[in-house]
């Protein structure tokens, strides 16, 4: 299970509260990612990954027992996709069971995301071989950026109001950005 939150302190905020849930959840062997967040739209976030999504669930109540107000929230699970039949068994492990945060990538981007299904670009109209060359394409452009950004996508197909969520972490914010640029414009995203 995967649990991203993002939260302003509220007037009542415990730090201490906060850094002994923090610390509870990895002792229960679970993995917390704490961002500090620019911008109005929240001052912190946690990315937290667990087997027990009834302890995530536990995590959330603590960070608002300690005082933080929780502005927003996404869902998810790692995943295997449907595209990665043949990845070595290393790299599905890396999916399923990611060690985060990865060393020397400092800067973090969160996003949603869902395949179109607008007339004319329904992706799941496509067939399937026709939707894997694409999505091969696609995760050939972000190959160009290994060693500087690392990509977690896990599925929140009917947990949260996206298909998927994308998490990025990058050695400079210049590189998600041009991550971001460039695997947007692949016609597995353009279209």
């Amino acid at each position: 299970g995967v649990l991203h939150l993002f939260c302003v302190p509220g007037p009542d905020a415990d730090r201490d509260a906060v850094l002994a849930a923090i610390k509870a959840m990895e002792a229960d062997d679970h993995q917390v990612v704490t961002v500090a967040v620019l911008g109005h739209k929240a001052d912190i976030g946690f990315m937290a990954l667990g087997p027990d999504q009834w302890r995530l669930r536990r995590f959330q109540t603590e960070l608002v027992a300690a005082g933080l107000e929780i502005v927003d929230s996404f869902v998810s699970l790692t995943e295997i996709s449907d595209y990665a039949a043949g990845v070595p068994d290393e790299l599905k492990e890396m999916r399923l069971h990611p060690r985060l945060p990865p060393e020397g990538k400092r800067a973090f981007c969160f996003y949603p995301m869902s395949k179109r299904r607008v007339p004319g670009q329904n992706w799941f109209t496509l067939p399937f071989e026709e939707r894997k060359d694409l999505m091969y394409a696609h995760g050939k452009s972000g190959r160009t950026f290994a060693g500087r950004v690392l990509q977690l996508v896990t599925g929140s197909t009917g947990l949260d109001d996206f298909e998927w969520g994308v998490t990025l972490f990058g050695v400079h914010p210049d590189d998600l950005k041009a991550c971001v640029y460039a695997m947007r414009s692949d016609e597995a995203s353009a279209h």
